[in-house]
């Protein structure tokens, strides 16, 4: 039987249909579809992007949108400074007359693809979109010189989406209309290069001083390619340091793209540059307005070109009579002491409402220029005036120790024999010595000792609560006592402190900036205090006021006084230790203090402190300056009082007024004046004087000496060999009233001859070599002394490691001085009773750096040094 043929379709083939095939024919069509449809969807996109980019050209290409200025105004809005950034200041220069190693410099730096690409670089808008992603966020710019133009011409700096595409659009259009010459001419007129200044012919003018673009040096031209990457930090003139840095990656740039040679490169790089070299100029207020609106950078985020462009009001703390006043006292010559050559002594300012942290007034330095070294920002040493912030201060919170409590005076060397403080003050090594006595007269030791009594790390842990914070290095280093830190301070963080003691112990945040808006007046910042911040008990902060009253009204800081104002506060001074320069000079002077009002802190000294420039006089030139600023700023201003506590209003101190006795009158001879210096504390009241009374031996009765009108006063009629004793009235001329008899003092001045000690070649370590202070700046400030190791030429003081202490005493020999009589220069005071003094000794381990120690009372201590003298009666000889 034949087998059947097999079932065929009518197309003459078997099989089943070819279902596959037809949904494969499908799938092709949709994709079809797909692609037509996203062609045509990029073509209406482009054409969109061609069109808005088109759009915003032909609206804006002949004129510039300039940026609006930003105010910077004061509490109530009133404006103190305009930045003129919105024009800026520019100089238009034609593509021909701009050199090509400018050209080439800064499309080397900024878009090496600048003659290639068509306005936007995708290969470089692809390497930026990755970084967006994995960032998420717009971090990356990837903009084109073209985009960059754009955006300076018609757009705001917002990193985002639909401003990158806005950017990217009208580069293509410029790209249309503009040849890559022109571009790159608006280019290098419109750029910001920090400063105010705009375009590449006033930035050369401003760093340089060179008005002619052929005349630059290729250091020059790299410095200034270097700037629009961050106008801000990379400016030569604020940062020269971030500049050199960033220079150097602009110069390996153009080395390696072949603008220069590999010698070029290396020389170019080497150059430091100076910012004398800038064109610059004052302005009012300049100082403080910098610090604002870098404040407002940071609270805002913003790049400097972006804060001062986009039309912002800055509302600030400034108190315009203060900050009038201290420029006015800066700009006077006479309040500083004359530099040798061209270089100026340098100083700066800062005074602050201690109650709300509001910074009233700042000068950053002579002659500030702006956007210049604003120095109230600047760190350096603090010397004494930090015997407070880690000594005294500290040691009072303890609470076993008050103003009255006997602290130690004598030669004693600390860290196996390593460190051995001493001061310039006449007569060194008092022995047994108040605290405010000790603070009045500014001892070293004293403030050494007491550090080493409660512990290294009490001290370090009190100045943090005050907001100065140090290193590692610090912590184990005695010289902090006296203000020897490794990285110094600024007056800023100095006013803060200080601002506690003067603020019952609450610690307030400084700042100059209150209330930022935009240009449609909307707040986008506001200052919120910090609340009730007491970080030290009131009672400290009371006495710490109480002790540095003392120093004002009889101390180093006399000078600072202002009539009718309490005032109390510190001084200052650094060691200069530096070879070849007279030991007698310091790095730096200072004075911080404050009234009920205000708080303030003073600094002097150079840049650069050599062999040629360094501090001549003593901090008094500090406590004037402030004295001046001061009585000026707090004219008109209600008089307050600091605050006093509940336990010591349980046991007030008497408060002198035109009704009440004076009760602090003191009376020192100065044997340099030949002279008798009275001090006592000012009455309140206005055009307050006083009557000085004097007695002298073999008088029935006191007679008027003198009226002042301050409360000191200095008796040059004394004779030798003669017993005077003072009293003072205060007196209202207004009233016609005269108040009652201060406490009496007595001072007995003699013409005895002084022992001069026996030579000795070789001096201990604790021996100080410095001559005493020339007596021009009122008493000794007593900061001369050894604060640690000597620092290298031209460096900041280096603190003495002293954190190995040893295991057992080291005694210090002291040489034994011979009673050889010299010829006198003049009356002496002659002491009718000597404290005991302690036998020269080291710091054993256990009694440095301790931590936590329960302290001695002042009856063992005095004990304890009757009980050491007695077995070493001849180690302390004292002429």
């Amino acid at each position: 039987m034949a087998q059947s043929a097999p079932n065929r379709s009518r197309s003459g083939k078997s099989g089943k249909p070819p279902r596959k095939r037809g949904r494969g024919k499908v799938a092709l069509i949709w994709i079809i579809c797909i692609a037509v449809l996203a062609v045509l969807a990029a073509a209406v996109a482009y054409l969109l992007v061609i069109l808005n980019g088109e759009r915003i050209l032909s609206a804006n290409l002949n004129k510039l949108d300039l940026d609006r200025s930003t105010i910077v105004a004061d509490a109530n809005g009133t404006q103190i400074a305009k930045i003129s950034i919105a024009g800026g200041n520019r100089e238009y220069v034609q593509y021909k007359d701009i050199p090509q190693a400018v050209r080439d410099a800064f499309v080397a730096v900024e878009d090496k693809r600048f003659y290639e690409h068509g306005g936007v670089d995708l290969f470089g808008i692809g390497r930026a979109l990755a970084k967006d992603v994995v960032a998420r966020s717009m971090v990356e710019g990837a903009s084109t010189i073209t985009q960059q133009l754009a955006r300076n011409l018609f757009l705001n700096a917002d990193k985002t989406w639909f401003r990158k595409g806005t950017e990217a659009s009208i580069a293509l259009a410029l790209e249309r209309h503009k040849t890559k010459e022109e571009i790159l001419e608006l280019y290098l007129n419109r750029i910001y290069f920090g400063n105010g200044q705009y375009g590449i012919k006033t930035a050369a003018k401003f760093y340089f001083g060179v008005g002619d673009l052929d005349q630059l040096k290729t250091w020059q031209i790299a410095t200034l390619a270097a700037i629009p990457k961050g106008p801000s930090i990379y400016n030569p003139y604020k940062h020269p340091d971030n500049s050199m840095e960033r220079r150097a990656v602009v110069l390996r740039l153009m080395a390696d793209q072949g603008l220069i040679t590999e010698e070029e490169r290396a020389q170019a790089a080497e150059i430091v540059y100076k910012p004398t070299m800038a064109m610059t100029s004052t302005s009012k207020f300049a100082s403080y307005t910098d610090y604002a609106i870098d404040e407002a950078l940071e609270k805002l985020n913003l790049t400097e070109e972006e804060l001062l462009s986009g039309g912002y009001t800055i509302y600030t703390t400034i108190d315009t009579a203060a900050q009038s006043a201290m420029e006015k006292e800066f700009s006077e010559d006479a309040n500083f002491e004359k530099s040798e050559d061209d270089t100026p002594i340098q100083g700066a300012m800062v005074i602050m409402d201690q109650h709300d942290g509001s910074l009233k007034a700042m000068v950053g330095g002579r002659d500030y220029q702006k956007s210049g070294l604003n120095r109230v920002e600047s760190r350096r040493q603090p010397g004494s005036s930090y015997k407070p912030i880690v000594s005294y201060g500290p040691a009072l919170e303890t609470g076993d120790y008050t103003p009255d409590s006997t602290l130690r005076d004598d030669k004693i060397c600390y860290g196996n024999g390593t460190y051995c403080p001493t001061d310039s003050n006449g007569k060194k090594y008092i022995g047994a010595v108040s605290m405010k006595e000790a603070i009045r007269e500014s001892r070293n030791q004293p403030a050494v000792w007491l550090l080493n009594e409660i512990g290294l790390s009490t001290g370090v842990k009190f100045a943090g609560k005050l907001g100065i914070e140090l290193g590692s290095e610090d912590k184990h280093n005695l010289a902090i006592a006296l203000g020897g830190l490794t990285n110094g301070v600024t007056p800023v963080q100095m006013v803060r402190a200080y601002g506690t003691f003067a603020n019952g112990g609450q610690l307030q945040d400084a700042h100059a900036v209150l209330k930022i808006t935009d240009a449609s007046g909307k707040p986008v910042y506001t200052f919120k205090a910090p609340g009730d911040n007491q970080v030290i008990k009131p009672m400290t902060a009371y006495y710490v006021t109480e002790i540095m009253k003392g120093v004002v009204s009889g101390g180093t800081g006399t000078k600072a006084q202002i009539s009718g104002r309490t005032v109390a506060g510190k001084t200052g001074t650094t060691q200069l230790g530096l070879k070849g320069a007279s030991s007698s000079g310091n790095r730096d002077v200072w004075f911080v203090g404050y009234t009920p009002e205000y708080t303030a802190a003073v600094w002097m000294g150079y840049d650069k402190t050599d062999k040629d420039h360094y501090v001549k006089k003593s901090s008094g030139q500090a406590a004037a300056l402030f004295s001046k600023v001061m009585k000026k700023a707090l004219e008109g201003k209600p008089k307050q009082s600091f605050p006093v506590p509940e336990q010591a209003q349980e046991q007030p101190t008497p408060t002198p007024t035109a009704d009440q006795s004076i009760t602090d009158l003191t009376g020192v001879y100065d044997s340099q004046q030949v002279a008798v210096s009275l001090n006592w504390s000012a009455v309140p009241g206005d055009d307050i004087t006083y009557k000085i009374y004097r007695q002298a031996s073999g008088e029935s009765e006191f007679k008027l000496l003198v009226e002042s009108v301050t409360p000191s006063a200095e008796d040059l009629s004394i004779l030798p060999d003669t017993t005077y004793t003072y009293y003072v009235k205060p007196f209202d001329p207004n009233a016609g009233k005269e108040g009652a008899e201060s406490n009496r003092v007595t001072v007995e001045v003699t013409s005895e001859l002084e022992p001069t000690p026996t030579p000795t070649p070789t001096p201990t370590p604790d021996e100080s070599t410095e001559p005493p202070s020339d007596g021009t700046d009122g008493p000794d400030d007593g900061d001369g002394g050894n604060q640690g190791e000597a620092p290298p030429d031209g460096g900041q003081p280096t603190p003495t490691d002293t954190s190995t202490p040893s295991d057992a005493p080291t005694p210090t020999p002291t040489p034994t001085p011979s009673a050889q009589p010299t010829e006198s220069t003049g009356p002496i005071a002659r002491a009718t009773a000597s404290p005991t003094v302690l036998p020269t000794s080291t710091a054993t381990g256990e009694q440095f750096g301790k931590k936590d120690k329960k302290h001695k009372n002042d009856a063992e201590v005095s004990t304890d040094a009757a009980t050491d003298a007695s077995t070493d009666a001849t180690s302390q000889a004292t002429p």
